[in-house]
């Protein structure tokens, strides 16, 4: 049975914009908290930090409040930047998230694309690749461990370390966010699961068949077991011509406005572990609305939303996130159209 959350990266970086973004954060809240009541599976907040792309830096705080207002909703970050933070703190952080929600904690990691995040932390970007790997495995170690342990690694190091509270769930449930072939590695290396965007899968691989194909057989050939697969998809309902109009713009301007300034800059000057990204920004530059086919959003009745999933639901995608607050949406829109697909799309997928 697939299943469906709520995902934001609470994009606000537009020109013009009157929205604050601690409207925004206050809308998002909400929107998580209503996810809930429509009997989403998971509400997945995004982290960002100096009004780069999104204006949420602290997705960990927002969900420990959600949690506290909730009973069932799983609670993720998406994704917790983690070389930009000390793994031990990350650790401790989430395992009392997972305490305090009663085992609600799935947790997502990922290297981020921005450089402007990353020079006020003083942390070296074009290096992140091996932070956020060795990073990862610390993360991983102090969940997992009830000794003490000791760690002298390239980038960490630290003696006679063990993290309270342990995490409830034993492990916490780990997606590695994947844009490459590394990152699906690693995400087979650590017997993790995987999360993915359709748009970026496209772009990089074909689609999310191709990726889904790639991780399980990256799984197979180190001896693993293929964990859960993910995706998260932008989502519009359009019943017209006129709505569809009005849906394709404003996704082109979160493309234009958000996304493309938070990317590498200068392809002479991108870091060869972000260089898949100079095509990308390259196709996102010359994006029409035409170019939004199912390949990278959800869009039009009710029934052409439901076609596409049946088709992602074939490549193994065990949950889906969608990405309904996205470019300027109005709150009260976003939670028209998440109710309406609970009410019309997800029955069609209950077993």
């Amino acid at each position: 049975m697939l299943k469906f959350g709520y995902f934001t990266l609470s994009d606000n970086h537009y020109k013009g914009s009157t929205r604050s973004a601690n409207e925004f954060v206050t809308n998002i809240t909400d929107e998580a908290l209503y996810a809930e009541e429509l009997g989403m599976n998971s509400a997945w907040i995004g982290e960002h930090h100096f009004n780069s792309l999104g204006v949420l830096s602290c997705p960990d705080l927002v969900l420990s409040y959600i949690a506290a207002r909730t009973e069932k909703i799983r609670l993720a970050p998406a994704v917790t930047v983690l070389p930009l933070h000390n793994p031990i703190r990350v650790a401790e952080q989430w395992a009392t998230l997972d305490l305090l929600s009663n085992g609600r904690v799935d947790f997502a990691i990922g290297r981020g694309y921005d450089s402007k995040e990353y020079a006020p932390f003083h942390v070296d970007f074009a290096n992140n690749q091996s932070i956020f790997e060795e990073g990862l495995e610390v993360v991983l170690e102090l969940w997992n461990s009830n000794k003490k342990l000791s760690h002298k690694g390239k980038h960490y190091s630290f003696e006679n370390v063990r993290i309270t509270p342990k995490p409830i769930q034993k492990p916490i449930p780990t997606y590695v966010g994947s844009f490459s072939q590394p990152s699906i590695d690693l995400a087979a290396r650590l017997g993790l699961g995987l999360i993915v965007a359709p748009f970026a899968s496209t772009m990089s691989f074909g689609g999310l068949q191709q990726v889904a194909d790639r991780y399980r057989e990256t799984c197979e050939k180190l001896g693993n077991k293929p964990q859960r697969m993910m995706c998260s998809y932008f989502t519009h309902f359009a019943d017209n011509d006129e709505q569809q109009a009005e849906q394709r713009a404003r996704q082109i301007r979160y493309y234009k406005e958000c996304v493309i300034p938070s990317f590498p800059g200068d392809p002479k000057n991108t870091p060869p572990s972000y260089k898949y990204f100079n095509a990308m920004v390259e196709k996102l530059h010359n994006v029409q609305p035409e170019h939004l086919t199912e390949n990278s959003i959800l869009i039009g009745s009710s029934q052409q939303i439901i076609d596409t999933l049946k088709k992602v639901e074939e490549t193994g995608i065990e949950e889906v996130i969608l990405y309904i607050n996205v470019g300027q949406k109005p709150h009260n829109q976003v939670k028209d159209e998440m109710a309406r697909f609970m009410a019309e799309v997800a029955p069609a997928f209950n077993d």
